[in-house]
């Protein structure tokens, strides 16, 4: 058959493994995610995140494809057409797809890899709101929020904007995601804590509820986001070549840049140069080159690392200012980090004389397909404020019409044990605690402890030979129960 010489082998493979590792991501952001909540709300976190894998990946089969990259179901192209590919029963195995400008009419991948890899896109986006609201929303109102904003709000502009529709025919352009990942999960959170409300402190508590239970957990899951980005902003260019490439390093760079930078603005503030801070300062020099990675050169991407980190910071503080307890911070570095990527691409992107592919010159990025000009700038920010604007708005309609038949958040009493509480598990049976079968939600009951007073502890010398060695070997693990014990329970992770 013909059409099997459309498929080029090299650039199906590159694919297959740049899918496996947005895949990967998901689980990274759970890692994530995880370590910066409290210990006895991780499981919750994490299974927030990994739900939507499962989730998001059947309603992707049955028709979320369809209102991604079918046909325009209207006459402006804001969405697909449901039936188009339909339980994938129209997605080509051995061609591309014949529709939707992102998806296939360039494109060498079987159209089923094309839809594999989007939808890893799909799995993470929503998982990135689970972070401004965590410890709050119930299980059950996530699971129905997801899949209505899925198809209310991501779909719409994956379809505009990658999908051939409106923003598309209008120009605007969104290498990774920048607009259809980052600024709707971003924006939508604000709209989620205005509903749901800060977190709940007990009476006579009077805990830090921002300090990371376990912050190796949350250094993990950037390794394992930092490495599945590349996945991620190079497949974008759906080809093994040198825009891949470009990708890659290009977010190699603003990932470094905006680490560095967030660090110096934490050593100076706090004093210290700590971990959290290169972690977050990463990622946020990670969401704001994606929508520009393929087609900046690397000096813009330097430039856009450089600036991500003190204005994801400086949105961070002005989130808490105004109010929004959003617990890691998402907006602020998602959000924004996203918007500012979209719009700085106006601006960064290959000068006049790379707009024609076929007289360009051989230093063009991604000849052929955008270049800097104050129309390019004023459509990018047309863009991203409409998707701010759009994200908002329908998520703060959605979860106000779940809550007319859902109960969305938890008690007082459930936010300071959700893992026990709804999923009947607990993150650490190492922490000195009972955990008892109780009619109430505060499962978890910590000991506390004092250390021995130094008269009565034991030198190794006035221990028999025999016992010296267990002696030694149990002294950093006591010394640890102890430090557990007199925070109140807080896991300490080696």
């Amino acid at each position: 058959m013909t059409h099997h010489l459309e498929i080029s082998p090299a650039d199906t493979g590159f694919m297959i493994m740049c899918a496996g590792l947005v895949q990967l991501m998901t689980p990274g952001l759970a890692f994530f995610y995880g370590g910066l909540v409290r210990h006895h709300n991780s499981i919750a976190m994490m299974s927030q995140n990994f739900v939507s894998l499962a989730v998001t990946s059947v309603v992707w089969v049955i028709f979320l494809f369809s209102l991604c990259f079918g046909e325009s179901w209207d006459p402006w192209g804001i969405i697909g057409n449901p039936t188009t590919f339909a339980f994938f029963q129209t997605v080509g195995m051995h061609e591309p797809l014949t529709n939707g400008t992102s998806g296939g009419t360039t494109a060498r991948i079987p159209g089923l890899l094309f839809g594999f890899y989007q939808c890893m896109f799909a799995v993470i986006t929503p998982a990135l709101m689970t972070g401004a609201f965590a410890d709050r929303m119930r299980y059950k109102a996530w699971l129905l929020f997801l899949i209505l904003w899925l198809m209310l709000v991501y779909a719409p502009w994956c379809h505009m904007v990658w999908g051939g529709g409106l923003f598309a025919k209008m120009g605007v352009q969104d290498f990774a995601g920048g607009i259809v990942v980052h600024t709707t999960a971003g924006f939508s959170c604000n709209a989620i804590l205005l509903v749901l409300g800060r977190r709940a402190v007990l009476p006579g508590g009077e805990e830090d509820m921002d300090i990371p239970h376990s912050v190796p957990l949350t250094f993990l899951g950037t390794a394992l986001l930092w490495f599945g980005w590349f996945g991620f902003n190079c497949g974008s260019a759906l080809s093994a070549n040198s825009v891949a490439a470009t990708a890659g390093w290009n977010s190699q760079v603003s990932a470094a840049a905006a680490m560095m930078s967030w660090t110096i603005i934490d050593w100076f503030v706090k004093g210290k140069p700590g971990l959290v801070g290169k972690c977050v300062g990463c990622i946020a020099g990670l969401a704001t080159v994606t929508p520009a990675a393929g087609f900046i050169q690397p000096w813009g991407a330097l430039i856009v690392g450089l600036v991500a980190a003190p204005s994801c910071y400086a949105c961070v503080l002005l989130s808490k200012r105004l109010g929004f307890d959003d617990a890691l911070d998402v907006w602020g570095v998602h959000g924004m980090g996203g918007a500012l990527g979209t719009i700085l691409l106006g601006v960064l992107a290959d000068g006049a004389e790379c707009a024609d592919a076929a007289t360009a010159p051989e230093w063009c990025v991604n000849p052929g397909t955008v270049v800097r000009s104050p129309k390019q700038f004023g459509i990018q920010v047309m863009a991203a404020v409409l998707c701010a604007f759009h994200s908002f708005v329908m998520s703060y309609l959605l979860l106000k019409l779940i809550g007319l038949g859902f109960t969305l958040t938890y008690t007082a009493e459930e936010q300071h044990a959700i893992d026990t509480f709804e999923h009947g598990e607990v993150g650490y049976y190492h922490v000195t605690a009972e955990i008892r079968e109780s009619s109430s939600p505060r499962a978890v009951s910590l000991e506390k402890a004092s250390p021995p007073p130094p008269s009565e502890q034991l030198a190794p010398e006035d221990l028999d030979v025999e016992t010296t060695d267990a002696y030694e070997s149990t002294e950093e693990s006591e010394s640890i129960a102890w430090a557990t014990k007199k925070k109140g329970g807080g896991c300490v992770m080696m």
